[in-house]
């Protein structure tokens, strides 16, 4: 399974840690992480996933690897700029959020229409904490699952991805 965890570069030390716990959880649970290849939360996200040993797959926006962090096993030039929002959306099975700003809500609102499950990590603030529970509008019956901790996004990620 590919879940794709998306969040700002410009996160808090409390998303930057929750970001890592994440990252390791779905690499233990022998999941594939997918995410926008960059710094902040992806780079924390990507480095957890490496130090348990899992796969990290970066969908870059330029058309270099200049940007890309360091955890990288696979890296995605696309070129496309804030459009990769929408390749990185489409990648994961499920999406985790944590914390976040227009970009993640940008993520939040594409992986919604492409009927994507998405998972609120609440406990990071930003978008995650704000969209957690919620609709965002009628086209769909279910909710942004929130979740508290990063072992319980995974398992919501994985319960929903086995739901579809």
């Amino acid at each position: 399974m590919q879940i794709a965890v998306i969040g700002g570069e410009d996160a808090d030390e409390r998303a930057l840690r929750l970001a890592r716990q994440l990252g390791k959880e779905i690499a233990r649970q022998g999941h594939i992480l997918v995410c926008g290849g960059r710094g902040g939360v992806m780079a924390a996200a990507a480095q957890g996933a490496k130090e348990a040993d899992g796969l990290v797959v970066g969908i870059l926006p330029g058309e270099d690897d200049s940007d890309a962090n360091a955890f990288l096993d696979v890296k995605v030039r696309t070129g496309i700029g804030f459009a990769r929002n929408a390749c990185v959306a489409l990648s994961g099975d499920a999406v985790i959020a944590v914390g976040g700003g227009c970009g993640t809500l940008s993520e939040i609102g594409l992986a919604w229409a492409y009927g994507k499950r998405i998972v609120a990590l609440i406990t990071s603030g930003g978008w995650a904490e704000r969209m957690g529970g919620e609709r965002i509008d009628d086209r769909r019956d279910d909710y942004v699952l929130a979740a508290k901790t990063p072992k319980e996004a995974v398992e919501l990620a994985t319960l929903l991805a086995a739901d579809d």
